[in-house]
C-alpha cells in the first residue's frame, strides 16, 4: 500500500510528546512491512535539523488557496532515520511555523488548518494518490473534511482516511473564520450538529469532531481508552459523536521503538544488559545515584519521567516523593512543565527534598538522561488521571523497571497486577491501583517495595517477565495494516 502520514510531530525532528514517537515508530514499521510510506510535517524553525539528512527543496512553488487569495509554500524533502519526510514551509507574513515553538500560539487552529489544506494541495499538485492518508489528533482534523468536501471533486475521490486520536482533551475549537480561510464556507451547513458544530457550544466548530465524522476509520491508541472515550467522561464531550459513529471506532495499542529504547544496545547508558546479564542493571543504578548524588545503599529507586500536568496525577507524584524517602526507598524525577503554577509546585518540592540524600528532582527534560533513569530505577510510577496509551510503562518494562500505574486507558492493556490480575502469573508484570488518591498509590507502592525487600528472587522474576513483553511496533503495525487494507477496499 501507499500510505501518507500527516502529523504535527515526528520523532526525533519535532517532538513534544508521544504523538511524535508514534508517527516515527509506526512509519518505520509500515515501511519494513513493504508499504510505501511518506510523512508530511510542518517546516518548524525549531526542529532538530541535525536529524534530517539530504534536506533539499522538493517543490519550489506550491500556492495554497487561503481566504480570497493563496499563500505560496516551499516543500522540503529530507530523510529522518530512513523515513521519507516532506516539510510544508509557508512563505507569508503569518510565519505559521517560524515561531520558535511547536504549539501554544493564539492562532494555532489557523496554523494547523493551513497545514492540513497545504498537505492535500501538495498531494493534488504532485499527483500523489495514496491508498490511505493517516491523520493524527485535532491538528489534522480538518483534513478529511477538506478531502471529502473539496478535494474529492478534483481527482482525489479514491483516497481513504484513518484518523488516530491520541488525546481527546485537545479538540481544536474555533469559530466560522476557519471556514472562510479554508474555502469550506457554508457556515449554515457546517454548524449543523451532525457536522462540525461542537456538541456543547453551538457557536463553535470542533476540528476533532470533524475528523471523527468524516474519516473512514477512527482509532484511539489503546483498546481500553476506546471504550472509555465512548462510555465515560474521558470522551471530553464527544461521547454522543463517537457512539453515532461506533461502527468505525476502534483501539490499537501503541508500540515503542526498540532501536531507541533497548538496554541491549542503548548507547546512553554506561552498562548494557539483557535478562541474562541483569547484574549490569545494578551498575546503571549506581551510575544514576552517582549522577544525582544519592546515598548508596540497598534501597530501591522509584522514578517518574515525563510531562508534569494535571493529566499525569501531579498530587500523587508529589506524594510518592515523600512516601519513598520515608519508607525505605529513593525517588528520582525528570519532568517538564508548561503550566507556571504546576512548575512552582514542583520547584517547592525540589526545595523541600533536594537536600535529602534519597531524592533528586530534575525540572526540565533531557532525553539522554531519561535512558539512564529507566535503566537505573527499580520502579517507575504512572499515576495518571487518564492515559490514552502511555509509553513510559512500556519503556520501563523493557529495562526491567517495574511499573506502578493507575488502571486507566492503555495502562489497563499493558500492565497486569502481580497480586490481583486475572491473567496467568507468568504474564503479570507490575502493580496497579484504581482510586486516584494517596491510599490507592500507597497500596501499590507498599506491595512493590515489600516484594523488593522481602522476596528479592521473586522481584527479579517479575523484572524478567516485564522484560520479556513485546511492545515493539510489530503487533500494532499489523493491526494498522489490516485497518488500512479494510478501508482501502470499502
Amino acid at each position: 500500500m501507499y500510505i501518507i502520514e500527516v502529523a504535527s510531530e515526528c520523532a526525533p525532528v519535532s517532538k513534544v510528546g508521544g504523538l511524535a514517537d508514534v508517527v516515527g515508530g509506526l512509519s518505520a514499521e509500515l515501511s519494513l512491512r513493504g508499504n510505501a510510506v511518506e510523512i508530511i510535517l510542518p517546516f518548524y524553525d525549531c526542529m532538530r535539523y541535525d536529524q534530517i539528512f539530504n534536506l533539499t527543496v522538493s517543490y519550489n512553488y506550491l500556492p495554497v488557496p487561503w481566504f480570497d487569495g493563496a499563500i505560496p509554500c516551499v516543500v522540503w524533502f529530507g530523510l529522518v532515520h530512513g523515513r521519507r519526510c516532506f516539510f510544508i514551509d509557508p512563505q507569508s507574513k503569518d510565519n505559521f511555523f517560524r515561531r520558535n515553538t511547536f504549539y501554544g500560539c493564539d492562532d494555532d487552529i489557523m496554523r494547523f488548518a493551513f497545514f492540513s489544506k497545504a498537505a492535500l494541495e501538495f498531494m493534488l499538485q504532485t499527483n500523489r494518490r495514496p491508498d490511505v492518508i493517516h491523520c493524527h489528533d485535532w491538528q489534522t482534523g480538518l483534513l478529511p473534511v477538506l478531502l471529502f468536501e473539496i478535494y474529492k471533486f478534483h481527482g482525489m475521490e479514491n483516497q481513504r482516511v484513518c484518523y488516530t486520536i491520541h488525546n481527546f482533551k485537545h479538540q481544536g475549537k474555533c469559530g466560522n473564520e476557519i471556514l472562510a480561510a479554508t474555502g469550506l464556507n457554508r457556515p449554515e451547513y457546517y454548524f449543523d450538529y451532525q457536522q462540525l458544530r461542537d456538541n456543547h457550544d453551538p457557536f463553535a466548530l470542533n476540528c476533532l469532531k470533524g475528523g471523527i465524522v468524516y474519516s473512514n476509520f477512527v482509532n484511539t491508541v489503546s483498546m481500553h481508552h476506546a471504550w472509555e472515550s465512548r462510555f465515560t467522561d474521558y470522551g471530553f464531550g464527544l461521547v454522543h459523536t463517537l457512539n453515532m459513529h461506533q461502527h468505525k471506532i476502534g483501539g490499537i495499542l501503541n508500540g515503542i521503538d526498540y532501536n531507541t529504547w533497548n538496554p541491549e544496545i542503548d548507547r546512553f547508558i554506561p552498562f548494557q544488559y539483557t535478562t541474562a546479564t541483569l547484574e549490569n542493571k545494578y551498575k546503571n543504578k549506581e551510575a544514576l545515584r552517582k549522577r544525582f548524588w544519592l546515598y548508596h545503599d540497598a534501597r530501591p529507586i522509584i522514578s517518574y519521567v515525563g510531562r508534569l500536568d494535571n493529566q499525569k496525577g501531579i498530587d500523587l507524584i508529589c506524594h510518592t516523593a515523600h512516601y519513598a524517602v520515608n519508607n525505605g526507598a529513593q525517588f528520582v524525577l525528570l519532568g517538564t512543565c508548561s503550566d507556571h503554577s504546576i512548575y512552582e509546585k514542583f520547584l517547592s518540592l525540589k526545595n523541600q527534598l533536594n537536600d535529602n540524600i534519597h531524592c533528586h528532582i530534575e525540572l526540565g527534560f533531557d532525553e539522554d538522561l531519561s535512558h539512564l533513569i529507566y535503566a537505573g530505577s527499580d520502579m517507575v510510577i504512572v499515576p495518571s488521571a487518564f492515559e490514552p496509551c502511555g509509553l513510559s510503562q512500556m519503556i520501563a518494562m523493557k529495562y526491567g523497571t517495574i511499573p506502578v500505574v493507575r488502571s486507566t486507558g492503555g495502562l489497563v492493556n499493558s500492565v497486569f497486577d502481580r497480586d490481583y490480575s486475572d491473567v496467568p502469573w507468568y504474564e503479570r508484570n507490575g502493580y496497579t491501583f484504581t482510586h486516584m488518591d494517596n491510599c490507592g498509590i500507597e497500596s501499590a507502592l507498599k506491595r512493590a517495595v515489600g516484594l523488593y525487600y522481602d522476596y528479592p528472587g521473586h522481584f527479579r522474576s517479575l523484572m524478567e517477565i516485564a522484560m520479556s513483553y513485546d511492545f515493539s511496533w510489530n503487533i500494532p503495525g499489523k493491526h494498522y495494516e489490516n485497518v488500512f487494507d479494510f478501508i482501502k477496499h470499502k
